[in-house]
């Protein structure tokens, strides 16, 4: 048995090892995915044998020039030809808000940068999305897709977000745009009546955002700067997202940047990813309060592997906006090396809905400034809970085979008195922290073989 007090030099040697490993990328095809749970295997999609160049319909490289129409016009030729490729080339490339359709894949090459305009008006008319757990009309996300099948953003270039003007809307307007869209939530306004995007409701737009659309595929590009949430998948099902690398601090941290969301998906694999970002690195939502239940989409199967957390308030994060429920969790493989806070479950009374049936495996953390582990039914920020006081059900966690070389906190579990975690298993767990464990309000807590600062959790290894 390895204790923590003798794991520096075997973390450093597996990270090391770990390292060696994926520094050559991901393989070029998607592994089969090994699962707890039932799940397909998940493959790229497949597009016709046919680029369309955004230059042939008037697109300019010189990043001064607005695109947007120019590369609508690409994007049409392509799917009325019956779907393929379409190519950004090396250049830098102004846009407004880009809306891909069936059978489309945008492919950024080598040396491109697709640079998005500031100017809110180029994010107009407003598009159905799901803002924060509310389903609303909103500002276009800068990449956005509807109701489509079969589509990917590929290659080896950058999008580049220009935050910065964005970010201010969190500290103006957002706030009270966002207290009458919860407020609407509330009251059960019908969709087609909460419209933003206009000069009295301004909230940010995401970065990318597919919303209700199938077999989906992100891979390569290099994104920063976003305004908002970096990439959100809303209501899609057949998603796959490998080998990005997001960015959030290239231009200084973003408020609310979360890297990647999945938002009441069905089947999904995240892999080789590497996350730098302002806000929860990797998050799992299904709505916030009544507007979740009403929806009542679950984000289920996914799989999280051999990805890099390198900065971000969480490592894997499930919540705040969980009211749909979140079920079939996978992630194995990690690597969490100064986030704020590692494995994360965040809810509060009135959120409802059900987390269940989760897996965290192999998972090595250092340097972790909070929580290397946390679960807490009393989180606070990004808006109250509902009306009622419906409270939370997390059950059926399994942790194994995690090591943390450094954290302020090792373990922190905190339940609602009326509704307690349920089955929670902590095994080959090895924690080197400033402080121990705590668990509150926890039904059949499993301990094996788990260790904090070389001590015994079932030795008086608990340490307040």
């Amino acid at each position: 048995m390895i204790t923590i007090r003798g794991l520096g030099r075997w973390i450093c040697l597996a990270i090391i090892a770990a390292d060696v490993a994926w520094s050559a990328g991901p393989p070029p095809d998607v592994a089969p995915i090994q699962a707890p749970f039932a799940m397909p295997q998940l493959q790229r999609p497949v597009f016709p044998d046919r680029t369309i160049d955004i230059r042939d319909h008037g697109a300019v490289g010189d990043g001064r020039r607005l695109n947007t129409r120019a590369i609508a016009r690409a994007i049409l030729a392509c799917s009325e030809a019956g779907g393929g490729r379409v190519l950004v080339p090396e250049g830098v490339w102004l846009s407004g808000a880009i809306h891909l359709q069936s059978n489309i894949e945008l492919h950024l090459s080598a040396g491109a940068v697709l640079r998005f305009s500031t100017d809110p008006g180029d994010y107009l008319p407003p598009v159905f999305t799901r803002w924060a757990g509310f389903e609303c009309w909103n500002y276009s996300p800068l990449i956005y897709a509807r109701d489509c099948a079969n589509i990917a953003i590929t290659g080896t270039g950058k999008l580049d977000g220009q935050g910065n003007p964005w970010w201010a809307w969190s500290r103006q307007g957002q706030q009270a745009a966002m207290v009458r869209l919860m407020e609407m939530g509330r009251s059960g306004t019908p969709v087609e009546e909460r419209v933003f995007g206009t000069s009295q409701g301004s909230m940010r737009p995401q970065f990318i955002s597919p919303i209700n659309c199938k077999d989906v595929l992100i891979e390569g590009i290099s994104l920063n700067g976003g305004p908002f949430w970096t990439i959100q998948c809303i209501y899609c099902e057949n998603v796959v997202i490998r080998n990005v690398t997001i960015d959030s601090f290239q231009n200084g941290p973003g408020p609310n940047n979360d890297g990647i969301n999945l938002d009441s998906c069905l089947n999904a694999l995240i892999e080789y990813c590497t996350f730098n970002t302002g806000d929860d690195c990797l998050a799992l939502k299904s709505g916030l309060n009544e507007d979740g239940w009403r929806v009542g989409r679950p984000t289920e199967n996914v799989v999280i592997r051999h990805c890099t957390m390198e900065r971000g308030h969480g490592g894997v994060v499930i919540g705040s906006e969980m009211s749909g429920g979140v079920r079939n969790v996978y992630a194995h493989d990690c690597m969490m090396h100064g986030t704020d806070r590692g494995l994360r479950i965040k809810s509060t009374r009135g959120r409802g809905g059900v987390v269940e049936d989760i897996w965290y495996e192999n998972i090595q953390m250092r340097n972790i400034a909070g929580e290397a582990i946390t679960f807490n039914a009393f989180y606070s920020s990004w808006g109250a809970g509902g009306a009622t006081d419906r409270p939370p059900l997390v059950r059926n966690i399994h942790i194994k085979d995690v090591t943390c070389e450094h954290a302020a906190v090792a373990i922190e579990l905190t339940a609602l008195p009326d509704r307690p975690f349920e089955n929670i298993t902590l095994e080959n767990v090895s924690i080197n922290s400033q402080r121990g464990m705590q668990a509150t309000d926890v039904r059949k807590l499993l301990l094996r073989n788990c260790r904090i600062n070389g001590t015994p959790l079932d030795k008086g290894g608990w340490g307040g």
